[in-house]
């Protein structure tokens, strides 16, 4: 896949049922970005860089931070991220352990696959990859077809072809209407839920 493409396809994969709710935030696990990420660019490598004495974060004497990066398809993309608590704060030097470290350097990777494209959209704050949202508002930009719609369910009913015909014309008559075609876009919903109850009664 070229350079151009791969970002694209993976800004817009959908990584809803592999996040979860911490302190109000939205985090996407590293397991799981990377699994993504390597399901489809089995090449890619990650590093986690070094500072000079060889630990694996860096620090100025305060604070502590570290530096990954994460190679897809021959780009590398670098993260740096703050060493930080459950409430996002920086944990002064003496207090950093090994678990705080860790724990950081997956996130940076995870925010460095962001970097990719893949997940990029939970930082930005969206529900859904640009892709599904394009198409979501398209959908609810498409002009509704009562008449496509009401048959749609009629073809869907579990009767007979005459039952459903029965019905249809016994619920659009409830809203004072003799043809699917002259329902106005404002009574359609009501009209659907009355079809959709009475459905149920015959299920």
């Amino acid at each position: 896949m070229s350079q151009a493409n791969y970002f694209v396809q993976l800004n817009n994969i959908n990584v809803n049922d592999k996040t979860e709710k911490k302190n109000g935030f939205t985090y996407l696990s590293w397991a799981s970005a990377w699994g993504e990420i390597k399901k489809r660019y089995p090449d890619a490598t990650y590093t986690v860089y070094e500072n000079k004495d060889g630990l694996n974060y860096h620090h100025d004497g305060c604070t502590a931070w570290v530096k990954t990066g994460v190679t897809v398809n021959g780009i590398e993309h670098i993260e740096y991220l703050p060493v930080m608590d459950c409430n996002n704060k920086s944990i002064t030097l003496a207090n950093i352990t090994s678990f705080d470290v860790n724990k950081a350097i997956q996130r940076s990777l995870t925010k460095a696959c962001a970097r990719h494209g893949l997940g990029l959209y939970i930082y930005e704050g969206k529900e859904f990859p640009d892709e599904m949202s394009t198409t979501a508002e398209e959908q609810k930009a498409r002009p509704r077809d009562p008449a496509a719609e009401i048959k749609a369910f009629a073809a869907g009913y579990p009767g007979t072809q005459k039952e459903a015909v029965e019905l249809v014309r016994q619920i659009l008559s409830e809203f004072g209407y003799a043809r699917a075609g002259d329902v106005q876009i404002k009574d359609l919903d009501n009209v659907l839920l009355s079809l959709i109850n009475r459905k149920k009664v015959v299920l």
